[in-house]
């Protein structure tokens, strides 16, 4: 099978071809928020993070703005700098460079918002002219990369829908794809299940550190997360503990074999299925799956979820009837209870894997039409200083 993309100069496929307009740290964004407002093909990426935080956290803004604008969805970056920012600029500019992008920068400080504005408009305009020559091309399906999500989970999410987005995430690995999933706080109470799926033991050893090390921080903060589910929605939803919600969230990462474990903010390499250390708020997560290189995210919901992306598209899935029936400006895809198993959920796998390929050939996601998801997060560890 096949879908329509555009070829970058790293070899990699976009099935989108926007501009970033990236903003290198949380004093740049309305500058970069009223360029992309202005010209069209564009894409903001907004944030709160670049400043006054601990090296590690300014470490990770700074390798997980580089990743994003190595999206394979992007045809060229514009970065929005203010001057005295923690993050490294230069840095970013060079490292989306290496991938073959055009990418453009203007400075605040320098020039004045005002000044900056009309130069970065300027310089979006020449990208977006400079995009408009990529022309499509037919790419067969080994060319995925898809992340997994699941949000506003409830009963139906572990039965319905999580195991129907599993299903298409096999369907991506078998065809020579690549899939990958994350939100380490959905593992708890499940990740002696999830190693048995590990290629080897430096992988299952992997797997079981970035479990510690996410309750380890739970803990300093006075948490537990043991025991206790992290939502109210959730409870709501019949879930009762974070093992119940874990046991049906790793579902969605369907049963292949786990290739490796990578850290937020770097981008994956090679094909098959693979796991990207995040949290699993949806600003945060989809930044993750973004920075991985994931051209599409699968978003498994059982209570009903908004969010999309604003370079990524997402497919929204439930298997709650009702919910799609009250958000039928959100859902794209209600799947039935096929029980986790057998023909009805390979064949219900297979439909998914179709909206993946229809998606990827330019079918806009409802959370893309409504112009939902331009407000991202970045995920810091310590605190703001």
């Amino acid at each position: 099978m096949s879908f329509l993309g555009y070829a970058r100069a790293d070899g990699s496929v976009g099935v989108r071809n926007y501009i970033g307009v990236i903003s290198t740290v949380a004093c740049a964004n309305d500058v970069a928020f009223w360029i992309a407002q202005q010209i069209k093909g564009t894409a903001p990426f907004l944030h709160q993070a670049g400043c006054c935080q601990l090296m590690p956290d300014i470490e990770m803004a700074t390798r997980t703005l580089s990743a994003l604008g190595r999206n394979p969805n992007l045809a060229g970056v514009l970065l929005v700098s203010l001057g005295c920012e923690g993050t490294d600029v230069d840095r970013l500019e060079k490292e989306i460079a290496a991938s073959g992008k055009p990418v453009r920068r203007v400075l605040i400080q320098k020039a004045g918002a005002t000044v900056a504005l009309n130069e970065g408009l300027l310089f979006a305009q020449e990208l977006v002219s400079k995009a408009s020559e990529i022309r499509v091309q037919e790419f067969d399906d080994s060319h995925l990369v898809i992340g997994v999500k699941c949000g506003g989970s409830d009963t139906t999410s572990g039965l319905a829908s999580n195991p129907a987005v599993g299903a298409a995430c096999d369907l991506v690995v078998d065809n020579g794809g690549t899939c990958i999933f994350g939100e380490t706080t959905e593992f708890l109470g499940a990740e002696h299940i999830l190693v048995r799926r590990a290629v080897n033991k430096e992988v299952a050893d992997k797997l079981l550190k970035i479990v510690a090390d996410m309750e380890k921080r739970a803990r300093a903060s006075g948490g537990d997360m043991r025991g206790g589910n992290p939502t109210a929605g959730n409870i709501a939803g019949g879930l009762t503990s974070i093992e119940e919600k874990s046991l049906g969230a790793i579902v969605k990462s369907g049963t292949r074999p786990i290739q490796d474990v990578y850290d937020y903010g770097v981008p994956v390499k090679g094909k098959g299925l693979f796991v990207v250390d995040s949290p699993g708020r949806e600003p945060e997560f989809l930044s993750g799956l973004a920075a991985a290189g994931a051209q599409i995210c699968l978003f498994s919901t059982g209570l009903g979820v908004p969010q999309g992306f604003p370079f990524m598209p997402v497919i929204k899935v439930t298997g709650n009837p009702l919910t799609f029936q009250r958000l039928p400006d959100h859902i794209d895809v209600l799947v039935g209870m096929t029980g986790g198993k057998g023909t009805g959920l390979r064949e219900t796998g297979e439909r998914l894997y179709r909206e993946v390929l229809a998606v990827g050939s330019g079918k806009q996601t409802k959370a893309e039409i409504l112009g939902y998801g331009n407000f991202p997060g970045l995920y810091t560890l310590g605190p703001i200083i």
